[in-house]
């Protein structure tokens, strides 16, 4: 990791170039063929260079060829009244810029050229791949930093791990990381062994990621601390988390900030170990570091989780005498804590005390406010909630729109649900399976709606989803309450073909409806080809539905499947 460089003060600070000067630059190099450019007529400019004029140039202008070109020109200007020369500094905004126009030959090409290629300038090759997602890319670059820095290669070795572990692929940087440490040729710094420890947490491997702290060769900083705590702590290992702690207590060069109290008061509230997280809010203070609002908030949260909002509001209240003002997540840390124990009406008066007071409850304040009109069964009040946010520029939740659709649909208010899923487009949030599950099933218990439900299907299948076996039973069902035989026989060779398996009740209702219309022999054919096509896990339960509906109706006897098949699924 480099080693911070102490900035200089306001007097020493290079001036800001002339912006006319560049914009004059500018205009000269525009009007030349950057691939085989004259750059006499930038040689007024020559008393002008300086790094920080070269560098400002660089960023002002848009075409990278003309950067390079008076990149070119810069490095050996005649004349040269200042005896400028370009810094690391320089090299290294030219390649940025050639990397972010995605020119990685050029640059590669310029840099060896130049004899600059250096592990820093590498660095940048590999974390511009990453960024665009080339891991094969950036590992290709990890290699070419070993042939041509000589083993002087680390900050090429973080970036591809820092790379690896953003991508998710916490294995193949292992795997490298394993590998730079057996080669023994870099000697590793906080930043790698960090970078290891925050990929390992990310994916939960919390005991790998213990390993890499125990293995550190040098110390670690406080960004390596609150990591490996904080991953600790995500997966409620708290008493591995106070043991970090306790090391960070005991060491010389780094004492606990806000985050790492922070931290740990948000895991031990989401276990629900209160008494834990008050104790660690006491030593914060007796410390001398102050809690801030988040600190609060992973408190206040804890207390509603467990029902204790009594106590989370006179959290509050000690944090706003503290001169911190509490936030929307605050008050949805109360919202939850009074749905929680029950207190509806207590919940929704507070949310309407938030908009009084000029608060803009997000998306899950609002969800909690909706969840729980659902729960007391005011499916209108739910509504206009979501209208209201819509109205707000919030986008409504998934979940919420779902646990609407279920409470109507429990009041029968089946015009309803049909309006509000078609509105869903329009109100920033497309219907998942779901959703249209919901909906659908609900309206074939209903006798005519088939209509209705092949619109709904329609527009269900446009958008992406497939029916699954469920869904088809409940077309089955309601073709079958419509008495449309050749709709639900359809649909019965549609489940068959995709191996969807007709339940029990379904195939009742079925043959009823075909019994009904003299179609026995249908029914026979169609449970015959069910068992050919695939396993019926009980065959006897659908063979006596046939026996007895069937022979009610017109005394035929059912024939059995061939005598392996039924074995087979006996």
């Amino acid at each position: 990791m480099r080693k911070a460089i102490a900035k200089p003060c306001s007097s020493c600070t290079p001036p800001i170039p002339n912006l006319s000067v560049v914009t004059s630059i500018a205009s000269i190099l525009q009007n030349q063929n950057p691939q085989n450019p004259h750059c006499e007529s930038l040689k007024e400019f020559s008393s002008h260079l300086t790094p920080t004029f070269v560098i400002h140039v660089i960023k002002n202008l848009k075409n990278p060829h003309h950067a390079l070109s008076f990149f070119n020109w810069a490095s050996n200007p005649k004349p040269n009244p200042n005896n400028y020369s370009h810094t690391p500094s320089c090299y290294a905004a030219i390649t940025d810029l050639l990397l972010s126009h995605s020119l990685f030959s050029t640059a590669f090409s310029f840099l060896r050229h130049s004899n600059k290629l250096s592990d820093s300038l590498i660095f940048r090759f590999i974390n511009a791949l990453g960024q665009r997602g080339d891991i094969r890319g950036a590992i290709h670059w990890f290699h070419k930093a070993k042939t041509f820095t000589r083993g002087r290669y680390l900050f090429s070795c973080n970036a591809i791990l820092g790379v690896l572990v953003k991508a998710n692929r916490i294995n193949l940087a292992q795997a490298i990381y394993d590998q730079v440490v057996a080669e023994g040729v870099v000697e590793l710094d906080v930043c790698t062994y960090t970078t290891m420890i925050r990929g390992f947490c990310k994916m939960g491997m919390v005991e790998s990621a213990n390993k890499v702290f125990d293995e550190m060769r040098c110390g670690p900083n406080m960004f390596t601390y609150n990591t490996l705590i904080h991953g600790l702590c995500k997966k409620g290992y708290m008493e591995g988390a106070k043991k970090v702690f306790n090391r960070l207590v005991e060491s010389e060069s780094c004492k606990p900030d806000v985050v790492t109290f922070t931290t740990l008061i948000d895991g031990y509230s989401k276990k629900g170990e209160l008494r834990e997280a008050l104790k660690c809010m006491e030593e914060m203070v007796e410390r001398g570091c102050c809690p801030n609002v988040v600190t609060y908030n992973a408190l206040i949260e804890g207390l509603c989780l467990c029902g204790n909002v009594d106590e989370a509001k006179r959290m509050m209240t000690r944090m706003r005498l503290n001169g911190l003002k509490d936030n929307v997540a605050t008050n949805t840390s109360i919202l939850k804590g009074f749905c929680i124990v029950g207190k509806s009406d207590d919940a929704i008066n507070h949310f309407k005390g938030m908009i009084s007071r000029g608060m803009n409850p997000d998306v899950k304040a609002y969800s909690v406010i909706v969840n729980e009109y659902c729960k007391i069964r005011k499916p209108s009040e739910a509504v206009s909630l979501l209208r209201e946010m819509v109205i707000r520029g919030i986008k409504p939740s998934m979940s919420s729109f779902n646990a609407v659709f279920r409470v109507l649909v429990d009041k029968e208010e089946l015009e309803e649900v049909v309006l509000l899923l078609k509105q869903m487009p329009r109100m920033g949030c497309t219907p998942n399976f779901l959703s249209y599950s919901i909906v659908v099933c609900s309206l074939c218990k209903v006798k005519g709606k088939m209509q209705q439900v092949e619109e709904l299907v329609g527009n269900m299948l446009q958008n992406g989803h497939n029916l699954d076996a469920t869904m088809y039973n409940c077309l089955l069902a309601g073709y079958c309450e419509d008495e449309d035989e050749e709709m639900a026989l359809k649909t019965v060779y549609d489940m068959i073909d995709k191996n969807f398996v007709i339940n029990h009740d379904t195939f009742c209702t079925f043959v009823k409806e075909l019994c009904a219309k003299e179609k026995v022999k249908e029914a026979e054919r169609v449970l015959e080809e069910m068992c050919r096509r695939y396993p019926v896990s009980d065959v006897n339960a659908y063979r006596m539905v046939l026996r007895q509906l069937g022979g009610n109706a017109e005394g035929l006897r059912f024939r059995n499947p061939p005598f392996l098949l039924l074995h087979q699924l006996s």
